[in-house]
């Protein structure tokens, strides 16, 4: 303690303001329980990314983000003054559209369209996937969100972190934050929510079904493939061409083989500075005034909802192609028609060879797994289309 004395004199030479001023500046002084509380929420984000390895690339920079903008006086992220790092990287990335178009442009150099080319009709199972999308705008609307804001979270139904950003943005850039972070969360639950869906809607006899070796795609076909989806998406659903021609523009620098090195840095150096910059932009709009509001809980509540109501979609659709289909199919893979790739063509891989050691259903996944990132673009765009 500072004897009465030495305080007068300190006081009388001016320190005393500045060691007045040097504790109203102290973060400890200043903290609040909802800081506090943000704070713990983005230290269990970096746990679950850390421990459980929940898209552990996107849920350690989302978790640093809600840390560093809920950190009081340290000004990381100011919209009202338009200051602060965070502020800056999320101005010039996320209101911009940049960096989900830039991910999207990774994710196409990143996938391997041949298993959808090889089996065209499981482009079908990734349409019915997204069904969740749009039964959780009716839903959304019902609960009292607004007809923007109800198409920013059943786009959470695809299973797409970047599209779920792309239309958050455009459409309820207010609730972003709650939006982007459920969206990732489930993506990254997929091995939890999904296998009792599955469970529940098929038998195991079907679960063991053994699918036909898929055909060889010739390199004509692979630089064929995203050219002729660009066009038709321009030609067809233009509010999607964002989306779709930067994913389609990366994949065909894979497929074309004359341009390694720019494919390797989308599939890399650029995916994954754009990954840093884009979490840490998305945890900082996850202030303690955004979270704890009942429209939070609604748009977690309702995200889950989307992806469940998602994945039975896909199953169904299997269980009646299974019921028409020439070749053996087995009903599982209509659960990868989700975009979370390829986690949920792993899950399919796991409770088949579950069911069966010997039955390998990862590659046959693979084609609605790759079609449900198409199909969530294309429903995402759909929804900016007519809701804007």
């Amino acid at each position: 303690m500072i004897p009465f004395p030495t305080l007068l004199i300190v006081q009388q030479n001016g320190f005393g303001a500045m060691f007045g001023k040097y504790l109203a500046s102290l973060g400890i002084l200043n903290i609040g329980l909802a800081d506090i509380t943000m704070i713990i929420i983005g230290l269990v984000l970096v746990w679950l990314g850390i421990s459980k390895k929940y898209e552990p690339l996107l849920l350690i920079p989302i978790g640093v983000g809600v840390i560093l903008t809920n950190a009081p006086i340290a000004g990381m992220f100011d919209p009202n003054e338009q200051s602060g790092v965070l502020y800056v990287i999320h101005s010039s990335g996320i209101k911009t559209l940049i960096f989900p178009l830039v991910i999207f442009l990774g994710i196409g150099a990143l996938t391997d369209f041949g298993p959808l080319i090889a089996n065209p009709k499981s482009a079908l199972l990734g349409a019915a996937a997204q069904l969740g999308i749009f039964i959780t705008v009716v839903g959304a609307v019902l609960l009292g969100f607004d007809l923007k804001a109800a198409g920013a979270i059943g786009v959470i139904g695809g299973a797409d972190g970047p599209t779920s950003i792309y239309t958050a943005q455009i459409l309820a850039p207010d609730l972003l934050g709650p939006i982007a972070i459920a969206a990732y969360s489930y993506m990254a639950m997929v091995p939890i929510i999904q296998p009792p869906i599955i469970l529940l809607f098929t038998t195991k006899a079907e679960r063991m079904i053994r699918m036909e070796q898929l055909r060889h795609v010739s390199k004509v076909e692979k630089i064929v493939f995203p050219i002729s989806v660009m066009l038709l998406c321009i030609l067809l659903a233009p509010s999607a061409v964002p989306l779709i021609g930067m994913m389609m523009f990366g994949n065909l620098l894979r497929e074309c083989g004359v341009t390694h090195r720019l494919s390797d840095t989308a599939q890399n150096e650029l995916i994954n500075v754009v990954t840093i910059f884009l979490g840490l932009a998305v945890g900082a709009t996850l202030s303690a005034e955004v979270f704890f509001k009942w429209s939070t809980i609604g748009i977690f509540v309702l995200g889950v909802f989307a992806f469940s109501v998602s994945t039975t979609g896909g199953v169904l659709l299997g269980k009646l192609m299974m019921r028409f289909s020439h070749s053996p199919l087995n009903p599982m893979i209509g659960a990868a028609g989700v975009s979370a790739v390829p986690m949920a063509a792993r899950v399919v891989q796991k409770m088949g060879h579950d069911a069966d050691p010997h039955n390998h259903l990862i590659m046959h996944a693979m084609g609605p797994n790759v079609a449900g990132v198409i199909g969530s673009a294309i429903a995402a765009g759909v929804l900016i289309n007519l809701l804007r």
